[in-house]
């Protein structure tokens, strides 16, 4: 029996080291870890990755429900997945142990894996919403625009080809011809 860890954050921007310390003070030998969302493709490839490495009677350690993903597909698929291994989950926050096989514990562990599912759900609403008032307030979504208006028109009206004003302007060729075929 070994204990496996599994941590994950969902940014780059956020920091693995204390889900790292807690899995090492609870004795994890193996720690599976990434900085991706819980609904990602490289999280379901960090998990299979988890997965086929833990053989019976291992225990996967998390930190808490949540690490696994975010969504309760996801949650679900990741508890089967250890239990066809014939290895067990349990979290550090004590709320759940999968070695207890009991139906209440069963019901425990869904109850959560839904409430991860409404917690995640709640944020893309509330993104959808900030990101709508944003617009509604005239507030420019997404990257800056690197090149001027000014230097933008004098592309357009530019003779030059394309890869010089890409070099003059230090930017890819794409985004000249983007630039180019804009309407002023």
């Amino acid at each position: 029996m070994a204990l496996i860890g599994f941590a994950r954050v969902s940014t780059t921007k956020q920091d693995l080291t204390f889900q790292i310390e807690a899995l090492q003070a609870a004795g994890c030998s193996e720690i599976f870890s990434g900085k991706q969302s819980g609904v990602s493709d490289d999280n379901e490839k960090k998990l299979a990755e988890m997965i086929n490495y833990i053989r019976k009677d291992d225990v996967v350690i998390v930190t808490k429900l949540t690490r696994l993903g975010r969504s309760l597909k996801s949650i679900l698929s990741a508890i089967e997945s250890i239990h066809a291994k014939k290895a067990t989950l349990k979290t550090l926050d004590a709320v759940i142990d999968t070695s207890n096989d009991s139906p209440f514990a069963k019901a425990t562990v869904n109850l959560i894996a839904v409430l991860a599912q409404l917690d995640r759900d709640l944020i893309v609403s509330r993104t959808a919403e900030g990101r709508e008032l944003a617009k509604a307030a005239g507030k420019h979504l997404g990257r800056r625009k690197i090149i001027s208006e000014d230097d933008r028109k004098k592309i357009r009206s530019s003779k030059k080809s394309v890869m010089s004003l890409a070099r003059q302007y230090k930017v890819s060729h794409t985004t000249i011809n983007r630039i180019k075929k804009e309407v002023s």
